[in-house]
């Protein structure tokens, strides 16, 4: 008889946090350029010369995408997705006809074996048609099945389930109802029954859940004699007796995916689909997340790069007190904005998924980065067009077609992107993680020194090795590479932008040398300061990804990615970006790289500015008054439209408001 799941005992914050913190991968094998960075070590030599696809990867991955950009163009409607909130039958079959459902899938169990590399430029071209569509291919392919069978099944899984995810469709179901980034209160259960697990639980905004032939589980196994219990990864099979899809929800944006709510009352599971071992569910979740987090810069990337074709576009067109509005230095400077974020975010995209194909680094911090300075970024640059546009940014394609304007979607670009800030660890909890493991070095030496558990003993021996580690390390932060002129002089005007990450790496880490020592075990909680913290770095990520790529782009070898416009050769496109003057004519990429740094640098000199002078101690004692009821007057004055009223029918119908303005008036 099914059982209503129950909820763990109450979870303290110090209990979630050892569970979260067990769930991490606490070695590093490979370097990590992203985790240096964060120590003051500028690791150039990870990133450059940037990695480039092999001949074979290459040519498998541009035929596909030919293939695909083909069956975008001609057979799928995005205004049709849009307006009846479905992706149509048809589309999917095309799609499954294409090989898309098994782009991750090696070739041995019938899938493409594509690279994570042409894998993300895959969903680069199917977001920029349909972002749902995208979303329902990276749920199924990033964190669905096929990557934790992938990465942690047993030979006899893979053999049976990757040619099921090559030609169907799975999902990833680890939210509940009253559990989000807290996974130690998970209340899902999968109890062990002889040679099964019967599962219990409800699962919410389940991507995909509703149309998924196969799921991945996330459920807690009590502790029992034989099992050692705790959270577990199951493979569901969707037409096993006890599922219900209960509700299909609908959001902000992205109308045409696939969410919902999924019930399970009393599921058998046979063992054998235990993915792992019982307790490895959230670390096989985190580690299939260090690349899987990949798909969303690629949706990110997309738009930005349609978004670039739409400002020029428009600006050229529209003229406003005798000349293009381009031309007006406000608008202007969004167009410099939305182009140069654009190619640094393709820029992000490729380095990193070409790092994780190259498997030489440890990439879980540069995907985190990715995932979340894209994310933040796509969403600025879609506000941007669609004030450049203005009121026919604001209205729906489907409103200025009805009256004989071009159909251009922006504000629905604006509403499809916001997800992205939240899907797969939203930017607050993205940042908490980064900034876990980049001051991951100053815990390792100083832990029992902030454990308030430690004994007095361990408490001196930890001082002393934290004492050794800050007194070899410290002095490393004093002087570098960025402070001589000639460093990094084969990038040419880039070099400078080199130059500056390299300095602010050095002064990012000594900011956190000082952070540490001022707060201590009390940093955890300096949220505010490890998200400044972390946004540096990601911009010093993103400068250092555009100027290998720029100069990659413009090397004999070519560009990095498949064929592109040949580099203009307008007056603009030959004068410096610096200066104004002509100078000696370079590829259009350099030119578009420098005027990103510049930006950039604007943005880190601002964090920094923020590291020390802000409101946060303010914010946060009045959001405890707030809290506390002491503010509920501002509340005054308004009605809640989320609390229903009493409807009451109208006795007979009446002139409407307006006409009776219309009579008073006349």
């Amino acid at each position: 008889m099914s059982q209503p799941s129950r909820s763990p005992s109450p979870v303290d914050e110090r209990t979630a946090r050892k569970v979260a913190e067990e769930a991490r991968e606490t070695e590093w094998r490979l370097p990590s350029f992203g985790k240096q960075l964060f120590l003051g070590d500028f690791r150039l030599d990870l990133l450059h010369p940037h990695p480039r696809p092999e001949d074979e990867a290459r040519r498998k991955g541009e035929e596909f995408l030919a293939r695909l950009t083909e069956f975008c163009a001609t057979r799928i409607d995005p205004a049709l997705i849009e307006r009846e909130s479905r992706i149509p039958d048809e589309v999917v079959k095309g799609l499954r006809a294409l090989g898309a459902l098994g782009m991750k899938v090696p070739e041995r169990y019938g899938g493409l074996g594509l690279s994570q590399y042409y894998y993300g430029r895959a969903l680069m071209v199917v977001g920029s048609v349909s972002p749902a569509l995208g979303a329902l291919l990276s749920a199924h392919q990033s964190i669905g099945v096929p990557q934790p069978v992938k990465l942690f099944g047993t030979d006899e899984q893979k053999e049976t389930w990757l040619p099921r995810c090559a030609r169907e469709i799975s999902a990833f179901l680890l939210t509940e109802p009253d559990v989000g980034s807290d996974p130690a209160r998970l209340r899902a259960t999968a109890v062990p029954d002889g040679d099964s697990y019967v599962l219990n639980g409800v699962k919410l905004w389940t991507t995909n859940g509703v149309v998924a032939d196969l799921v991945v589980v996330m459920a807690r196994v009590p502790k029992s004699d034989g099992h050692r219990g705790g959270i577990s990864a199951f493979i569901v099979d969707m037409a096993s007796d006890g599922i219900t899809v209960e509700h299909r929800n609908a959001f902000m944006g992205l109308r045409g995916i696939e969410n919902g709510v999924t019930r399970f009352a009393d599921v058998r599971v046979p063992a054998a689909n235990l993915i792992g071992t019982e307790g490895a569910g959230l670390k096989i979740a985190l580690t299939t997340l260090n690349t899987g987090r990949l798909s969303l810069p690629a949706t990110c990337a997309a738009a930005g790069k349609w978004a670039v074709k739409i400002a020029r576009e428009w600006s050229r067109e529209r003229v406003q007190w005798g000349r293009p509005v381009g031309e007006h230095e406000a608008v202007s400077k969004k167009i410099a904005f939305i182009t140069a974020t654009a190619y640094a975010m393709e820029a992000v995209l490729d380095l990193s998924g070409q790092l994780a194909d190259d498997e030489r680094n440890d990439i879980r911090i540069e995907a985190a980065l990715a995932k979340l300075w894209s994310s933040e970024m796509a969403c600025r640059v879609a506000d941007e067009l669609v004030q450049l546009r203005g009121g026919r940014g604001y209205e729906t394609a489907a409103s200025l077609a009805a009256r004989g304007e071009r159909g251009v979607p922006a504000e629905q670009v604006l509403r499809d992107l916001r997800i992205n800030r939240i899907f797969e660890g939203s930017s607050e909890i993205m940042h908490l993680l980064i900034a876990r493991e980049a001051v991951d070095a100053h815990l390792s030496v100083a832990g029992d020194v902030i454990d308030p558990d430690a004994s007095a003993g361990q408490k001196a021996r930890a001082a002393a090795r934290a004492g050794g580690f800050y007194a070899r390390w410290f002095p490393t932060l004093v002087t570098g590479a960025g402070q001589r002129p000639n460093s990094y002089a084969e990038f040419g005007p880039l070099g400078k932008h080199l130059r500056y990450v390299e300095r602010a790496s050095r002064k990012l880490a000594r900011s956190i040398f000082y952070a540490a020592g001022r707060w201590q075990g009390g940093l955890e909680y300096r949220q505010g300061f490890l998200g400044r913290m972390v946004d540096i770095g990601a911009e010093l990520y993103a400068m250092s990804a555009v100027c290998v790529r720029a100069h990659a782009d413009a090397s004999p070898e070519g560009p990095i990615a498949g064929p592109r416009t040949e580099p203009g050769t307008s007056a603009e496109s030959e004068a410096s970006v610096e200066s104004g003057t002509p100078t000696e004519p370079g590829p259009s990429a350099v030119l578009l790289a420098d005027a990103f740094c510049r930006q950039a640098r604007v943005r880190v000199e601002e964090l920094f500015e923020g590291l020390w002078r802000n409101t946060d101690a303010t914010d946060a004692r009045l959001a405890r008054a707030v809290l506390a009821g002491d503010f509920a007057w501002v509340e005054d004055g308004v009605l809640d439209p989320s609390i229903p009223g009493p409807w009451i029918a109208p006795s007979e119908p009446g002139p409407s408001t307006l006409e009776t303005v219309h009579r008073t008036i006349g």
